[in-house]
């Protein structure tokens, strides 16, 4: 679906091996509990902001819930920094080795801010200590989500590749689902106000300890890059991988292809997941428990969703589901900001969310394969990581802000048509840029995808 050399695929090429497949299968799942931990760490301050914002900013503030939203918003400046560290890091010294860093520094964010003092102790310190942890976790989610898009792209089969790389956002909805049962869990045993009180560290230790046992598990998967890459890094005959000078010289193209990618998807990914699961939130103003079970259902629903999205880009390609996105997406994205906070019925809420979640499923079940196809092993994490870090920063972590602020002006048509505009842009580049079943980088490394030469 790219810019790699244009050459036939060899339709004759037998199908993987047993023995890579269950390799790939192994490496999947190691991968893929990092990422799923990592994503919890990140989901869960957004699920459980409501109960301990009060603990970082003065009781009588009315705008906590906008600045509560800005620490979250403002973590994402830290992302493209951690996609170039890690995305360097990852080209030049292994995606394992990267992908222990990461989650290491994911653990220790979590686990200081189970422990902190609150406003009542330090005062306005306690605000400053939360948004340090959360600069370094979006540091370390910046890393992790360019080097696991590219290891998982890399250490999958050649002919389920959008089936095992869908795997990444099995485990990144997956966070956002174990974030929405803790807390449906914790409904069950303690009361509202002792969430707010202290039960609202309880998530936060559980990510820290998860994180623990993620780098235990991490530690024995395969590595993707070979051996003979990683031997010309460390003796310095290879000076080039995993370099600015080299990515912005010689692949500004594919570069700004995937910033294109991920803006709609990135804007629309934190519209459907994290304002609506608030919005609904916020119309079931009695009913926190039916909130809860909607909001873990549809969550539950988009992860499964994630590898039949995958499967399916095996058999059709990679761009008619993001075609689909784009198109479902722009008339879409009007009912749901619409009509979702006018609705206390669970069956509808579900139902409204679903459907987007059937929409998006286009876009987050194969887009980090998309990204990782755009360029070669040397310089394929950093190029992935930090052109989606770049978008997912300018616009998919601002989108709770900025929905938060113009719900507070009363001007949330103005969103619904940031929305809108955002993911048009990327559909153009879908439609435009994007070839279906095109020999890509990934191709020339590990075989072609689809067994048909000439299919477009």
């Amino acid at each position: 679906m790219t810019t790699a050399p244009d050459r036939q695929p060899d339709a004759s090429s037998p199908l993987s091996a047993p023995g890579s497949t269950r390799r790939a299968i192994l490496n999947t799942l190691k991968g893929s509990s990092g990422n799923l931990v990592e994503w919890y760490d990140v989901y869960v301050y957004t699920v459980f902001v409501s109960y301990f914002e009060k603990q970082f900013f003065a009781e009588q503030d009315a705008n906590s819930t906008v600045y509560a939203y800005a620490i979250f918003a403002v973590t994402f400046l830290m992302r493209p920094v951690g996609s170039w560290f890690f995305g360097r890091y990852a080209d030049r010294h292994g995606r394992k080795a990267a992908l222990l860093f990461s989650v290491t520094l994911m653990a220790a964010g979590s686990f200081v801010i189970a422990v902190m003092p609150t406003r009542a102790t330090i005062g306005g310190f306690a605000a400053v200590v939360l948004i340090l942890c959360r600069l370094v976790q979006g540091f370390a989610t910046g890393g992790e989500y360019g080097t696991s898009a590219t290891y998982m792209s890399e250490a999958a089969t050649r002919e389920r590749r959008g089936f095992f790389s869908s795997f990444q956002y099995v485990t990144l909805v997956g966070g956002h689902v174990l974030a929405q049962l803790t807390l449906l869990v914790m409904f069950l045993f303690l009361d509202t106000d002792d969430i707010k009180s202290w039960a609202w560290r309880i998530p936060f230790a559980i990510g820290g300890l998860s994180a623990l046992v993620v780098l235990w598990l991490r530690r024995t998967m395969d590595e993707s890059l070979s051996a003979e890459h990683l031997a010309a890094t460390r003796d310095g005959s290879d000076r080039t991988s995993g370099t600015l000078r080299v990515l912005f010289t010689s692949y500004w193209r594919p570069l700004l292809l995937v910033f294109l990618i991920t803006l709609g998807g990135t804007v629309a990914f934190y519209t459907y997941s994290v304002n609506a699961p608030a919005i609904i939130k916020s119309a079931y103003t009695d009913q926190a428990v039916a909130a809860t079970w909607v909001n873990l259902a549809g969550l539950v629903f988009l992860m499964l969703l994630q590898p039949v999205g995958g499967w399916l880009s095996d058999i059709i390609g990679r761009k008619p589901l993001l075609v689909f996105f784009g198109v479902g997406g722009v008339i879409y994205t009007y009912f749901l900001i619409t009509y979702l906070p006018k609705t206390t019925n669970p069956v509808a809420s579900f139902a409204l969310v679903a459907v987007g979640y059937v929409i998006l499923t286009g876009y987050t079940s194969i887009n980090a394969l998309v990204k990782a196809e755009q360029f070669p092993a040397s310089i394929r994490a950093l190029g992935v990581g930090l052109g989606y870090a770049i978008a997912n920063s300018a616009f998919g972590g601002t989108s709770p802000l900025i929905y938060q602020a113009l719900k507070e002006a009363d001007r949330v048509g103005w969103f619904i048509v940031y929305v809108t505009a955002a993911i048009f842009i990327s559909l153009l580049v879908y439609v435009f840029w994007l070839k279906n079943k095109a020999t890509t980088y990934l191709d020339e490394e590990s075989g072609h995808a689809f067994a048909t030469a000439g299919r477009r």
